[in-house]
C-alpha cells in the first residue's frame, strides 16, 4: 500500500523560506518519479517541481531560481526547499509519485497515480 505524507508547511512572511517533506512508504522511491504540485483557492492545480529516478529535475517557471526539489532515497523522502517566498506561493502543496523511472511532461498531474493529502503554505 503506497502512502505519501507531506509535512513542513506553515505560515511565513514574504521573503522567507520553508522546506516541505514527503515521506513515502509502500515502495522504493528510488525507482519512482516524484513531484510537488500546489493548488490555491479558486485556481487549478499546478505542477511546481519534479524529479525522476535518475535525479533529473524539472521546474515550473514560477519556481525556477527559488525552489529546489530533492530526494533522499535512503529515507524514502522527497523535499521541496522554497526560498524567497511570495504571497502568490500560498497554496495547498501536494506530493505525487508514479512507478516509472521517468515520464514525459513531469509537471502534468495526470502522470501520477499516488498523491498525498497536502500541506498548507501561507505567505503574507
Amino acid at each position: 500500500h503506497v502512502q505519501l505524507v507531506e509535512s513542513g508547511g506553515g505560515s511565513v512572511q514574504a521573503g522567507g523560506s520553508l522546506r516541505l517533506s514527503c515521506a513515502a512508504s509502500g515502495y522504493t522511491s528510488s525507482s519512482y518519479c516524484m513531484a510537488w504540485f500546489r493548488q490555491a483557492p479558486g485556481k487549478e492545480r499546478e505542477g511546481v517541481a519534479a524529479i525522476d529516478s535518475y535525479g533529473s529535475t524539472t521546474y515550473a517557471d514560477s519556481a525556477k531560481g527559488r525552489f529546489t526539489i530533492s530526494k533522499d532515497n535512503a529515507k524514502n523522502t522527497l523535499y521541496l526547499q522554497m526560498n524567497s517566498l511570495k504571497p502568490e506561493d500560498t497554496a495547498l502543496y501536494y506530493c505525487a509519485a508514479v512507478s516509472l523511472r521517468m515520464v514525459f511532461g513531469p509537471l502534468r498531474g495526470t502522470r501520477y497515480n499516488y498523491w498525498g493529502q497536502g500541506t498548507q503554505v501561507t505567505v503574507s
